[in-house]
């Protein structure tokens, strides 16, 4: 197969993605949080297994060697898919999306202090100017007013949601990268998607809205699938095309973002937003640029990591 099939895959995905996304945001008008990180990732557990299952991978999914790595993995991921689907019911859909483009900085800063990684002067450089970036997505949301307006909710507090869940998203990647030395992909995603999915569900007890109508149903179930298919996407686009090629493909989402939340929710980034999103970018891009020279990016890696919108 041709490159071009595996970029044609990770554009798929990203729209998944940011479609589920956009569900996720319209449905957190009328359902808790709670409800719809179970329904995203019970549901997205359909397509992932039968799609192991046509690859024959079923039981390598299953078996594990390390389930209290799988359980850290799976709490600190799970706190960051909390975080985000809180970030988009308070913000913009471009502006959540923007947002999370800091995971990768972060990561950066992560693999420094936990795993001891040698980070030069280039790559710390690019994470500075990021960070520039990421202050600049979040001034509009983070002004006096807004502030003042933190305790009754807001976009003060979406955007302060939008980066725990970057920052969880960091660290969670962190523990994949612990995690692929001697676990499959499959179990890696198995495990979190079901762990995820039980502790969405114990937030039952807090309260959950029993969908009225068939649309609902339709849109909770398939905010699962799209989820799972996104992943499913996103991980044979690597099959295909080396990781330093496809990864970059990921800031696509931020076009499928603006486009849905103009035409969806009439919502348009502002201008301060979408020049911090495009220095953010930039700086990610050079990350991936570094890490593809020093061989750190790995395919097996950028298949497990997680994200906001994943």
């Amino acid at each position: 197969m041709s490159p071009l099939y595996g970029i044609s895959l990770k554009l798929i995905s990203g729209l998944a993605f940011t479609c589920m996304s956009a569900l996720i945001k319209a449905m957190s008008v009328s359902y808790p949080i709670g409800q719809l990180v179970f329904f995203r990732s019970s549901m997205a557990l359909i397509p992932l297994l039968i799609w192991l299952a046509y690859l024959r991978n079923l039981s390598d999914a299953i078996t594990t060697k390390r389930p209290l790595n799988h359980l850290k993995r799976g709490i600190i991921g799970s706190t960051g898919m909390f975080c985000g689907f809180a970030a988009l019911s308070y913000i913009p859909l471009p502006d959540a999306v923007a947002i999370s483009y800091a995971t990768p900085l972060l990561v950066v800063v992560l693999a420094a202090l936990v795993l001891g990684e040698t980070v030069r002067i280039y790559r710390w450089s690019a994470v500075a100017i990021g960070i520039i970036g990421v202050a600049l997505m979040l001034s509009p949301h983070l002004s006096p007013s807004r502030l003042a307006e933190m305790t009754q909710g807001g976009p003060a507090i979406g955007a302060m949601f939008a980066l725990s869940g970057a920052l969880c998203s960091a660290a969670a990647t962190i523990e994949v990268r612990k995690l692929t030395e001697t676990e499959t992909t499959g179990a890696i995603v198995f495990y979190f998607m079901m762990l995820t999915a039980l502790l969405g569900l114990t937030t039952i007890l807090l309260g959950w809205a029993m969908p009225q109508t068939l649309l609902d149903w339709g849109a909770l179930i398939a905010i699962g699938i799209l989820g799972g298919i996104g992943q499913i996407m996103m991980t044979q686009s690597y099959r295909y095309a080396d990781a330093s090629l496809i990864a970059p493909f990921e800031y696509t989402q931020m076009i499928w973002a603006v486009a849905l939340g103009w035409f969806v929710f009439g919502d348009f980034p502002a201008r301060i937003v979408l020049f911090g999103a495009g220095i953010v970018i930039a700086a990610g891009l050079f990350v991936l640029f570094r890490e593809q020279q020093l061989g750190l990016l790995k395919a097996k890696v950028r298949e497990a990591a997680p994200t906001l919108s994943k």
